[in-house]
């Protein structure tokens, strides 16, 4: 059973544990309102102590699904949610000394040209798991907390001496992953996201 944490409380990882070296972030959905055309993205922003990636391939996505270091991949893109939706895998063994903090976003695929928005019937949610025993280590919902967004950062992976940690952010973002992109120091074209 899953750990239902307050939004001030983080999770404690211990880099050396190897119980609790791979880390799995799953986000999912379904379509409330019958449309089925809607798609969403999980990212990871690699982040150094300036809040910025050092190099484009800093960002794991569904363009870019392995970054260099091996320590975060994605699973692949999944258009429809169903099933596992999309899933990314931390390995903290491996993430290199210069990144302390990995954070996760979603965000609505072309969400610009297709008129969609997270208030517009997605039921969708977070789970945080231990990719070792697949023991659900948090679970939350995501469905009710935004309305005119089209990305959130859903959280974020930071190193705390030789612990890593899991806190919860859940922001907003209107614009997309281009805006994320933007946020974080990527370098981004996609029209209309």
């Amino acid at each position: 059973m899953g750990i239902m944490i307050k939004k001030t409380e983080d999770i404690d990882f211990i880099e050396d544990n190897d119980l609790l070296r791979k880390i799995l972030i799953e986000l999912q959905w379904d379509t409330n309102s019958g449309n089925k055309d809607i798609d969403l993205d999980i990212a990871a922003f690699c982040l150094g102590k300036d809040g910025r990636v050092h190099k484009d391939s800093d960002f794991v996505f569904y363009n870019n699904l392995k970054h260099p270091s091996g320590a975060v991949e994605h699973l692949g893109d999944n258009l429809l949610g169903d099933g596992k939706g999309e899933q990314i895998i931390v390995d903290l063994a491996y993430v290199p000394p210069d990144i302390c903090n990995i954070t996760f976003a979603a965000a609505i695929y072309r969400a610009g040209v297709k008129n969609q928005k997270f208030g517009q019937g997605i039921s969708c949610y977070i789970r945080i798991v231990n990719a070792n025993n697949n023991q659900e280590l948090l679970k939350y919902d995501l469905s009710e907390k935004f309305s005119d967004e089209t990305a959130v950062v859903i959280g974020e992976l930071y190193k705390y001496i030789r612990t890593w940690k899991f806190g919860e952010i859940n922001k907003g973002v209107r614009g997309g992953l281009a805006a994320l992109c933007e946020e974080f120091g990527v370098n981004y074209t996609q029209s209309n996201d």
